[in-house]
């Protein structure tokens, strides 16, 4: 294992940031998951959104803002290209004008990621995407935990009278048997809603649901140990919505909230999942037209750092 040559990321001393290839941190670029240990690959559709479009282009982007990380976390000392085989495997190719022909291409390019192993890290896309995901993943491991951070709880049952949509993917997923209901959890959900009952639905069917409210002013470092006290060595998969972010931090997304969470925040939460036994996460729903400074990108390509660095078998120079 230690002669194992492992994929590095393009180095800024060796091409200008600005130059190189157009993938996930510079990385090599792979035809198919074989031989990787985790793999980034991009969504990239917005057929599936209800409000500002522009979430297809958001593969394309965050792997451009993505540039400027480099190989090691200086803050928790992890070493993810010192200890897994990762390359950015492309885009699946969706079809943009059949929603539910798309869930199946989803379903099944996760799926095949799953069949070598390989941990997918999906770029999104707006959150549809999320349920044909979590099909690929209850084939492969069964039903799992979830760790959904959002300011929405996406578990309608219908949008304009179809059942699939960016907001109906967590129901879709529990009705499919999917997940573990009492090892969901929703955090950063806010805004307004048709009823009072908007957030119950997930309640009742056993999720923990975390309000945006009851994270203000705070470290969410306590709560983050609390769900993996709670999840133990389950299989677990995260999904993180960029609008969980106040629009202060993430404005480039098609539904903002305003009252989110801080990056802090979302790197705390993040960064606490090292440990868990997470098999795929996704970060959902950049929106580049709305995006002007490049911020949201920015954000969300560190965002998915951040998860590569708490997947397990990741090697910590303190360890």
């Amino acid at each position: 294992m230690h002669n194992r040559q492992f994929n590095q990321p393009m180095g800024g001393n060796e091409m200008p940031r600005f130059g190189g290839p157009g993938t996930m941190m510079r990385l090599p670029q792979a035809a198919s998951a074989e031989g990787l240990d985790a793999c980034f690959v991009g969504i990239p559709m917005d057929i599936g959104a209800s409000n500002r479009s522009g979430t297809r282009y958001g593969p394309r982007q965050v792997r451009a803002e993505s540039v400027m990380i480099r190989p090691y976390n200086m803050a928790t000392r992890a070493a993810p290209f010192e200890s897994l085989q990762v390359a950015d495997v492309g885009d699946i190719a969706i079809n943009t004008f059949n929603l539910p022909a798309t869930v199946g291409l989803i379903r099944d390019g996760i799926a095949r990621i799953l069949e070598q192993d390989c941990i997918p890290l999906t770029i999104g896309g707006d959150h549809t995407l999320t349920y044909p995901v979590l099909q690929a993943m209850a084939e492969k491991h069964g039903p799992v935990a979830l760790i959904h951070v959002d300011a929405h709880a996406d578990i309608n049952d219908t949008m304009f009278g179809e059942k699939i949509a960016h907001g109906t993917p967590f129901r879709r997923a529990y009705e499919a048997g999917c997940l573990k209901p009492d090892l969901v959890f929703q955090i950063g959900l806010r805004g307004t809603g048709y009823t009072a009952e908007d957030f119950d639905w997930s309640r009742d069917k056993g999720f923990t649901v975390v309000p945006a409210e009851e994270c203000w002013h705070k470290s969410l470092a306590p709560l983050v140990a609390d769900i993996k006290a709670r999840i133990g060595d389950h299989k677990v998969y995260l999904s993180f919505d960029i609008d969980s972010l106040d629009p202060a931090y993430a404005p480039g997304t098609g539904t903002p909230e305003i009252g989110g969470l801080t990056i802090v925040q979302a790197i705390e939460l993040i960064r606490g999942c090292r440990g868990l036994n997470l098999v795929g996460c996704d970060l959902v729903e950049v929106s580049p037209p709305f995006d002007t400074t490049g911020t949201t990108a920015i954000t969300a390509a560190n965002l998915l750092y951040e998860m590569l660095c708490v997947l397990p078998g990741v090697k910590y120079k303190d360890a």
